[in-house]
């Protein structure tokens, strides 16, 4: 969709409230493909697999021995990586339920992980400052590469192609082109809480801790707009694009979920928006293709599932 037509409305009626976790709940990602499934984890240290259509839940997945505060889904929906306050990363078969890999190494709670496109390198990102990056085909138990560059917690990570960008605490997005061996550093200035590029890649979407959500141009590093109006200064929460990439959204600290236009940046209605969480949104994720579907993750220990009918 061209910007010129409008961003779609952001999907706000209540389809179903998943509240069989016990505490907040950190994370809540879509599977891959038609993206039919969706897994959560949270402070109760269990991944839960839903059908979000039914709102049931199909699986829980039990290894973590601190919270889940990352998952990553494979592209075959075959595996997903999981992490949090074990310093460690799992790897779980999901047919069998069971984790095939628990891959050690950082010295603090992992914040991050993610697969890169075929599943054949998973990246952590941790409390300890480093991205480790771990060769899955390889039985080897040592990352195949250590990247030390943040002076802070790296609480943020995507992976393409041979692209890692990741962001820290110490206000920084740093984009590694493993190909080339080069690393560019964006200076943002306020603690990074999520990054997520633009589906061509040539725009990343910035929320950090001083209530602004940004967009930067990749090429380039300059600002293009900022996102305003929301309360985030003290938890990690994510923004995202909505469909299409028409509009922004972001799940915020007093239980809201804002949208702004994409091109002029105004808060698209209602303004403010109601709230739908008792406490801060973690997790804010649009379905991947689907234009009337989103799913949020709460503190209040609830994900819900949001649509238009």
């Amino acid at each position: 969709m061209s910007p010129s037509r409008g961003p779609q409305v952001l999907p706000r009626k209540l389809h179903t409230t998943l509240a069989t976790h016990r505490g907040p709940v950190h994370v809540v990602r879509y599977a891959k493909g038609s993206a039919k499934y969706i897994l959560s984890g949270g402070q109760d240290r269990i991944v839960r697999l839903w059908n979000p259509d039914l709102g049931t839940e199909i699986k829980a997945f039990e290894a973590h021995g601190y919270e889940v505060l990352s998952i990553s889904v494979s592209h075959d929906n075959a595996k997903f990586a999981s992490s949090g306050g074990d310093r460690s990363v799992f790897v779980w078969d999901v047919a069998a339920g069971l984790t095939s890999r628990r891959l050690a190494g950082h010295t603090g709670k992992v914040f991050a992980v993610e697969f890169n496109v075929d599943a054949t390198v998973l990246a952590s990102g941790s409390y300890d400052a480093t991205v480790r990056l771990w060769d899955l085909r390889s039985q080897s138990r040592t990352p195949i590469q250590v990247l030390e560059e943040a002076k802070d917690a790296v609480q943020t990570l995507h992976v393409d192609g041979t692209t890692i960008i990741s962001g820290s605490v110490d206000g920084y997005v740093r984009t590694y082109d493993l190909r080339k061996g080069e690393l560019r550093s964006d200076f943002i200035g306020q603690p990074v809480t999520s990054v997520i590029p633009s589906a061509d890649g040539t725009t990343f979407l910035v929320a950090t801790l001083d209530s602004h959500v940004r967009l930067f141009d990749v090429g380039t590093g300059k600002l293009l707009n900022a996102f305003t109006g929301h309360s985030h200064t003290s938890y990690r929460c994510r923004a995202c694009f909505g469909h299409a990439e028409a509009s922004v959204v972001c799940g915020d600290e007093d239980g809201r979920v804002w949208t702004w236009d994409l091109v002029d940046t105004t808060v698209l209605q209602p303004n403010p928006p109601p709230k739908v969480h008792n406490k801060v949104i973690t997790w804010t994720e649009h379905h991947p293709t689907q234009p009337d579907e989103m799913v949020t993750a709460s503190a209040d220990g609830t994900v819900k599932v949001w649509r238009h009918t």
